[in-house]
């Protein structure tokens, strides 16, 4: 399980902190930050939803916390493999071997252009990160296990024998190492995987130990579930490797309809205009901001439908049609890119509870809401109560408390070549 923070201020590092202390009090496996390298928000009436740069936030928790999990996304687009090895050796040193890397590509033109370059074509962007990712986890394992002797006295720190270069050239980039960091507890960071489509499950099922998905209902999380672990038994490997992540967000408070006060609160801050519409391009109907304290009307539900091509939709016209206001509806959560639940801590423990024993997920990615209360006091207990979750962790490092398989530097088993 892991947590995404929804920081409302993206300098305050004591609060992150304290975010962060509060998740490892609950036995939490990870904490994630999602990362995009633009600024793509109207900060005149938006706040931030970006950090300021992950690496240098997580390296500040690793010194505030002993056992929760290091998380974060870096691009294998613009990025190098030798600086995205180094980094995150760093941080999984620094942690004692609590890094993990969510290795994806860019597809935001105006994140590339703050490289000097344009997105490639699909099939060129993935082909770049199994090289990136190769040469990455090569140039981790650029050290022997036993390399690092650190003999202050004798004078002698490591051996050298034990610490080669790996030279490898790929079509897009190359590294000669070695990397000049020794190993950590765990070894190596773990990998984890975020992108969509044919081109994204390889990149999953050939070196990740857990993705972070988006489903929407149960049945499209049990299809997405089933497609990446063949995609690990096609790579050559044991599907149960392979951890699958569902997000969700919950707003806990005494009932529903507080939840629901709540939600409305949050909602305050961005802009309900835009929102209104969304909804109803989803429903098929031409909605605007003046009807967004009102129900949708007679006329307007019998021409409502929902989008095929929108999972979404469906949940989202149910809704209207018990008779909410727009403003009502949207508080529901129905264009959430992930499910809400929205409610008491026993309604959030059943939601996780009947999704994880349908087989829709191993895990899951929490975006709880900006008051970052509840979760950890009030749902944590329940799932334990029921067997759902562990009482503690099963150890210091992040891939012990994953249960993520051993490796250190490239996987053995990957022989064959990527499918490009």
């Amino acid at each position: 399980m892991g947590f995404s923070p929804r920081s409302g201020s993206q300098t305050d590092m004591d609060q992150f902190v304290r975010y962060a202390q509060a998740a490892e009090r609950g036995k939490v496996q990870l904490l994630f930050i999602a990362d995009t390298p633009v600024l793509d928000v109207d900060l005149d009436h938006h706040a931030p939803h970006h950090m300021i740069d992950p690496l240098l936030i997580l390296t500040v928790l690793a010194r505030e916390t002993e056992r929760i999990g290091l998380v974060t996304t870096a691009s294998t687009t613009f990025t190098e493999p030798y600086n995205l090895a180094r980094q995150f050796k760093a941080l999984d040193v620094i942690s004692h071997g609590r890094a993990g890397w969510n290795a994806v590509t860019t597809s935001d033109p105006a994140a590339a252009a703050n490289f000097g370059a344009t997105i490639p074509p699909r099939a060129e962007k993935y082909e770049r990160a199994h090289e990136v990712i190769q040469i990455v986890q090569a140039l981790w394992g650029s050290w022997e296990k036993d390399a690092w002797l650190l003999d202050v006295n004798g004078k002698r720190f490591a051996d050298m024998d034990k610490i080669q270069p790996v030279n490898l050239q790929g079509k897009h980039t190359a590294s000669r190492g070695p990397l000049p960091i020794p190993p950590s507890e765990q070894g190596q960071p773990v990998i984890f995987q975020a992108g969509g489509g044919s081109y994204g499950l390889e990149l999953a099922g050939r070196y990740a130990s857990g993705v972070y998905a988006n489903p929407y209902t149960i049945e499209d999380a049990q299809t997405q579930r089933q497609a990446l672990r063949d995609a690990a038994k096609r790579a050559g490997r044991d599907p149960d490797e392979v951890k699958m992540l569902a997000g969700f967000m919950p707003t806990i408070a005494p009932s529903r309809q507080a939840a629901l006060q709540r939600r409305r609160f949050l909602d305050e801050v961005v802009d309900l205009n835009q929102r209104v519409r969304y909804l109803g391009a989803m429903i098929g109907l031409p909605l605007g901001p003046a009807q967004l304290d009102e129900p949708l009307t007679a006329d307007q539900l019998a021409d409502a439908k929902p989008s095929p091509h929108d999972p979404r939709s469906d949940r989202a016209l149910a809704v209207a049609r018990e008779g909410w206001t727009l403003r009502d509806v949207l508080a529901h959560g129905v264009i959430d890119y992930h499910p809400v639940v929205a409610g008491t801590a026993t309604d959030v423990a059943d939601h996780m509870q009947q999704w994880f024993e349908a087989g829709a997920c191993d895990g899951y990615s929490i975006a709880v809401d900006s008051y970052h209360d509840g979760f950890v006091d009030q749902v944590v207990p329940i799932l334990q109560e029921r067997g759902l979750f562990h009482d503690d962790y099963e150890g210091p490092t992040l891939r012990e408390n994953l249960g993520a398989h051993e490796q250190y530097g490239l996987d053995p088993r990957l022989t064959t070549p990527a499918r490009q």
